[in-house]
């Protein structure tokens, strides 16, 4: 038995669903931040690219190290002053096959200055994008869930491949998700102090729709908040979910990991 446990805990690994690898913070950094990525077990990352700059040194990143895959959209923060410029830099990548998702796209009511009608024009257009290339989307969502799921249900596929990134949403609207055979990422904000609903949301999520994430550089887990965040830090968002679901870090590892192969086409 002692051996059997062993071998798994050798085993384990971590897939980082969403990190900004190319952001200006991590970009400089990336020698160091990969060393730290493998001793923490992080094997796999998806990298965010924002905007043309982060996709061009994605692109030259994935060529450094065999564990970075690229995802790339403009945010719905950007989307009034650099979507009609970036969007077809993203398509002709996800078109050349240089992309694993689409994504990072959607809606955040959040911020009252952006306009609702702008975020919904490009997340329908990098929805209809991810059709074309038969690749999964990356949403981001906030208190936008019911405008977010009636264009979804219009103009994607029903269960088509998606993940709802970052999730601080309400325990309804994770059921939501769930529903729409969607994964849900859990990023550093479960393990914050005051998250007592959102672990309650970790804590029902069926491990085969569970992933995890970083969001680097941005969101810390507790144990490291106030610092810049990365990769190697995901594994207290493993333990923190572990806990709450009373089963050993190793099933929340490999579960999200093989999910996240599942998902991403790996």
């Amino acid at each position: 038995m002692t051996g059997t446990y062993l071998k798994k805990r050798l085993s384990m690994h971590f897939f980082d669903s969403h990190a900004h690898l190319s952001s200006e913070e991590l970009f400089p950094q990336m020698d160091g931040v990969m060393i730290r990525a493998r001793l923490a077990k992080v094997t796999q990352i998806v990298n965010i690219c924002t905007d043309p700059k982060t996709l061009r040194d994605g692109l030259l990143l994935e060529k450094r190290f065999p564990e970075i895959k690229n995802a790339g959209a403009t945010t719905p923060h950007d989307v009034e002053k650099e979507g009609d410029e970036a969007f077809p830099i993203f398509a002709e990548a996800a078109r050349t096959r240089k992309l694993a998702a689409i994504g990072e796209t959607g809606l955040d009511y959040y911020y009252k200055e952006l306009k609702p009608e702008i975020q919904k024009k490009f997340l329908i257009q990098y929805l209809h994008l991810a059709l074309e290339c038969h690749l999964p989307v990356i949403f981001h969502c906030r208190e936008a869930f019911r405008d977010l799921f009636a264009i979804t249900d219009t103009e994607y596929k029903k269960n088509g491949p998606a993940i709802l990134h970052c999730f601080t949403g309400t325990l309804d609207d994770a059921e939501q998700v769930l529903s729409r055979g969607w994964y849900l990422s859990m990023s550093g904000i479960v393990t914050f102090k005051r998250s007592e609903e959102l672990r309650d949301v970790a804590k029902m999520i069926p491990l085969n729709q569970l992933l995890i994430e970083t969001d680097a550089p941005y969101l810390a887990p507790q144990s490291k908040r106030g610092k810049q965040n990365e990769p190697a830090f995901l594994p207290e968002t493993a333990r923190c979910i572990a806990a709450v679901k009373g089963i050993r870090v190793e099933e929340v590892a490999n579960a999200s990991f093989k999910n996240a192969e599942r998902i991403f086409l790996l």
